[in-house]
């Protein structure tokens, strides 16, 4: 019987688990192609502090919180200046706002309950939970992790508030090179599909497609041709943002589950 994956050309986007997933693919009869689009998420204490000492000065009527690593970061940045408590008095005083249960545990810790949750970890299911706030003349304070959240600070402009933002951990971009050769494999159809396990590697592909001009081509690539199969919700709503609408996702947020869905997925095609 012919394995699922036999003759697909399978990319890569992680730079974590690289070898399992590829034996993974392997036994699946595929061909796994090693194309890393996570970049580095790294620790910016430095860079944050003004825009934290500006939160603990003036507050927020409003913060968004995104990552349980965010908060305990600033909190630890916080520390560190010796205005700990007045960061947790001001985070207390404001309207908060929570995405994803990392997020809510690290809150908890902190004695603080959320006007607003997003269980699940989108942002779409948090911008549900925020659309009967009124937002106009408010200030909002958002908390991220390595990304520009576009959609999310797009939601507040639209609704007038003054939106500031706290980044804990910066993202500096993969190997252009790479995002290159994977534009030009999804162009020529040398990819059958793409494998993506967080929304950073979704970001680092359709902005290099934006910054030279390709990116109704690769939408079309993801269309017409490859599929792009996500990790889980996060990645896939990352994906959804971007215009793909084809997206293969495991109920089982595991990078496993992602190629065993992928290669099933391919099973009832035959």
């Amino acid at each position: 019987m012919e394995k699922g994956l036999t003759g697909k050309r399978v990319a890569i986007c992680g730079s974590r688990k690289i070898e399992e997933l590829t034996i993974l693919i392997e036994k699946q009869g595929g061909i796994a192609l090693s194309r890393p689009l996570q970049g580095t998420v790294f620790l910016s204490e430095e860079e944050v502090k003004p825009d934290l000492i500006q939160f603990i000065q003036h507050g927020a009527d409003w913060i968004i919180f995104t990552t349980g690593i965010g908060i305990e970061t600033l909190q630890k940045i916080a520390s560190n200046l010796g205005i700990e408590q007045e960061f947790i008095s001001k985070i207390r005083a404001a309207n908060v706002a929570s995405r994803g249960y990392k997020t809510l545990a690290a809150l908890k810790r902190l004695t603080v309950v959320p006007a607003a949750v997003a269980e699940d970890g989108t942002t779409k299911d948090l911008i549900q939970a925020l659309e009967s706030f009124d937002f106009h003349g408010n200030s909002v304070t958002i908390q991220l992790h390595g990304e520009t959240a576009p959609l999310l600070t797009s939601f507040f402009e639209d609704r007038g508030a003054n939106v500031h933002k706290l980044l804990p951990y910066q993202h500096l971009a993969p190997d252009p090179a790479v995002v290159a050769l994977l534009c030009k494999e999804l162009i020529n159809q040398e990819c059958d599909a793409v494998c993506f396990t967080t929304a950073v590697q979704v970001r680092s592909l359709f902005d290099f497609a934006r910054e030279h001009d390709l990116y109704s081509t690769i939408l079309e690539c993801f269309a017409n041709n490859s599929l792009a199969v996500a990790v889980g919700k996060v990645t896939a709503e990352a994906l959804r943002e971007e215009g793909v609408e084809r997206v293969i996702t495991p109920e089982n947020e595991r990078m496993g589950a992602m190629v065993v869905e992928l290669s099933r997925h391919y099973s009832r095609c035959l």
